[in-house]
C-alpha cells in the first residue's frame, strides 16, 4: 500500500510539535497541581468540542491515578443545558464555578484551541470563567493552540501547542491536549495509584 502524502506529512508535524513543547510550562504545572493535592485543593477541568470530550476523560485520569477531586461542567448535560439555555453561553461555565463554590485553594485547567478570545466572542465562556478564577484567587492552568488566546494571557502555566501548520492547529492542539494530560497524570511526582496493565506486567 502506498502511503499517501498527507499521511507522510501529518506524522511529520505531530514529531515537529513534540520537539516544540515547552518543557518548562509542563513542569510548571505539574508543581502546581502536587501543590494543589497536597493542600486537598479541587480541579475544574473546561473544554468546549473536543476539550470537552477531553475534559471528561482528564478528570477521569486525576481523579483515579492522581488522587485529586476534579469535576467538568461536561460531565452534566442537564445542568449545562439549562444554563445555556436560561442563563446565555457565556456566563455557562462560570455560574457553574460559583455554584462549585470556586476558591483560592482551587485550580483550573483549559483544554482550548485558541484559548479564548473576549474580542471577537470565541469561547466567551472560558474568559467568563477564567475573570472568576482571577477574582477568587485560584490557580490557572492549560493546554491551549494559536497564540494562547485569553488563557495563555491569565494563567500561571501554560503549554501551547506550536503550530507548526495553519491548516491543523486543531487537531493537533487537542491530540497533544491529551499527550500532555498523560504526561502528567503519570509523571513521578504526581501518579499515586498504578494504571492496570502497568501494574500486570
Amino acid at each position: 500500500m502506498i502511503v499517501s502524502d498527507y499521511t507522510e506529512m501529518y506524522l511529520k508535524e505531530v514529531v515537529q510539535v513534540t520537539e516544540s513543547l515547552d518543557r518548562e510550562q509542563v513542569e510548571a504545572m505539574v508543581e502546581i497541581l502536587t501543590d494543589l493535592r497536597e493542600r486537598e485543593g479541587r480541579l475544574f477541568v473546561l473544554g468546549v468540542g473536543g476539550g470537552a470530550g477531553n475534559a471528561n476523560h482528564a478528570v477521569n485520569d486525576f481523579r483515579k491515578i492522581v488522587g485529586i477531586e476534579s469535576y467538568t461542567p461536561t460531565d452534566n448535560a442537564s445542568e449545562l443545558t439549562a444554563r445555556v439555555n436560561d442563563e446565555g453561553w457565556e456566563t455557562s461555565f462560570g455560574r457553574w464555578l460559583e455554584v462549585s463554590r470556586l476558591r483560592e485553594s482551587d485550580a483550573v485547567l483549559v483544554f482550548s484551541v485558541g484559548g479564548g478570545d473576549e474580542e471577537r466572542g470565541i469561547s466567551a465562556n472560558i474568559v467568563h470563567a477564567l475573570r472568576l478564577a482571577k477574582e477568587r484567587g485560584s490557580k490557572i492552568i492549560g493546554v491551549v493552540g494559536r497564540n494562547g488566546g485569553f488563557t495563555k494571557q491569565v494563567a500561571d502555566a501554560c503549554v501551547v501547542i506550536p503550530t507548526v501548520n495553519a491548516e491543523t492547529v486543531t487537531p493537533h492542539t487537542e491530540a497533544f491536549q491529551a499527550v500532555v494530560w498523560h504526561l502528567i497524570v503519570s509523571h513521578p511526582r504526581l501518579k499515586k495509584n498504578e494504571m492496570k496493565w502497568e501494574s500486570v506486567i
